[in-house]
């Protein structure tokens, strides 16, 4: 199993446990689910059986999106003026990091990254904003959006932004 882990706060942030794809070679897309945890449940990833899903939510139980709550992951809360300077502070540490470790790799961050934070810009309305457990406003924020169906949520996490650890 691959963990991958915030190279800026070395938080954890998603694993390949869950169904993930590369994007334009620059973010990972996550699926995650909205999942029932009940008062004493462990969550273990399984999806509950179609007659659980039906009956109403029990004193105790709440509804959570799985990798939410595997991670750890923190709301936080942006308007676009304050999402762009965040960003802008967080591509410049990614590519600093990037120019220590791997130096060939800068220039495709670069251009790849502009492209895709104008898709973030122009539908910055849809994400909601995540950080890591440790809450560090360097760190890297996840973007939460919604598949076509307007249900199905995704995580986006920049590829650049984490490193993997073999488990």
């Amino acid at each position: 199993m691959l963990l991958y882990t915030d190279i800026i706060s070395g938080d954890e942030m998603f694993s390949d446990a869950f169904p993930m794809k590369l994007i334009d070679d620059i973010v990972y897309e996550v699926d995650c689910q909205m999942v029932v945890l009940k008062e004493g449940d462990v969550d273990i990833g399984a999806n509950p059986s179609s007659e659980e899903q039906e009956e109403a939510l029990e004193d105790g139980a709440v509804t959570i999106n799985n990798v939410v709550h595997t991670f750890r992951l923190n709301s936080t809360g942006f308007d676009k003026k304050s999402f762009l300077t965040y960003l802008k502070g967080y591509m410049k540490a990614v590519k600093a990091k990037l120019a220590e470790t791997n130096p060939d790799r800068v220039d495709a961050f670069e251009k790849g990254a502009a492209a895709y934070a104008k898709k973030i810009v122009a539908n910055f309305k849809d994400y909601e904003f995540y950080t890591g457990e440790g809450m560090n406003p360097e760190g890297m924020v996840a973007l939460l959006n919604y598949r076509a169906d307007g249900v199905t949520p995704f995580f986006t996490f920049w590829k650049d932004g984490v490193k993997e650890v073999k488990l």
